[in-house]
């Protein structure tokens, strides 16, 4: 006796689940729950520091980057500098300032400093006594008011009063490095520059988004990478990510917006329903 045949349905094997990329809004709405992401034990988060710092992470994709600066922008749509100043000068002034010191200090100390002097003009006839005094608070105090008074000087000399629009420019005033430059570039002049300090160049590090030994490294590959619509408030968006968020000692995954992009292997990202 013939026997019936039968129809078999081939079972799928069983697949590793895998993690859904969230999208923009979700990925915002998780990190505002605080459920962006867990950290690891710190054993395991000391070990993913020194594969970043061996540059042992895996390249970020041009897709991943500008879905990474997508969701900054949708959290904080127009990022601010911190720093108190009234104009282009005090700009510089304030920047020059914050050198070795957090911006928070340096606002302490220059409102009563830009009451009385918020032009190259006024700062010279402050003299450098006065400014030491009321900047006093600051750390490095007593060089940075040498470097007021000498940059003040040179801006009337060589500028006729006015911040110069070129970073080569920028540079020449004492006290002003490539950061500085870079701050007033885009801050004054709505310039598209990165400026790299110890924030952003954790976070590019750390993150895997832009891994250099030098700020300038860092600098450059962000350029690079960076799609044109986000370059003008890149830099603001990852120094306040790396103030805020991906702090050095103990990095907020749980609140990070880009945490299920993010390299750092020291957290654990839940899977997306």
């Amino acid at each position: 006796m013939a026997r019936k045949a039968t129809r078999t349905t081939a079972v799928p094997k069983r697949t590793r689940k895998t993690k859904a990329r969230k999208t923009a809004p979700q990925a915002v709405g998780a990190a505002r729950k605080g459920k962006a992401a867990k950290l690891k034990p710190l054993k395991a988060q000391q070990q993913a520091d020194v594969k970043a710092a061996h540059a042992e992470l895996r390249p970020w994709t041009p897709a991943e980057i500008t879905e990474a600066f997508r969701r900054f922008q949708i959290a904080k749509p127009e990022p601010k500098g911190e720093l108190f100043y009234t104009n282009p000068y005090t700009l510089t002034v304030a920047v020059v300032l914050s050198a070795q010191a957090t911006d928070a200090g340096v606002n302490k100390a220059t409102p009563a400093l830009f009451e009385l002097a918020d032009t190259p003009e006024k700062m010279l006839a402050l003299g450098e006594d006065k400014v030491r005094d009321l900047i006093k608070t600051i750390g490095l105090f007593r060089t940075k008011a040498k470097n007021v008074i000498a940059l003040s000087r040179m801006l009337i000399d060589e500028y006729g009063g006015d911040i110069p629009k070129s970073r080569e420019a920028l540079e020449r005033l004492p006290g002003v490095g490539r950061k500085t430059a870079n701050v007033v570039l885009n801050i004054a002049f709505g310039e598209p520059t990165i400026a790299v300090d110890t924030h952003l160049f954790r976070v590019g590090n750390r993150t895997g988004l832009a891994i250099g030994k030098t700020p300038l490294e860092v600098e450059l590959k962000l350029e690079a990478a960076i799609p044109d619509a986000f370059k003008h408030h890149a830099h603001h968006w990852l120094i306040l990510h790396g103030r805020y968020t991906c702090l050095a000692r103990r990095p907020l995954c749980e609140t990070c917006v880009i945490a299920d992009l993010c390299r750092w292997p020291g957290k654990t990202v839940p899977v997306a329903a």
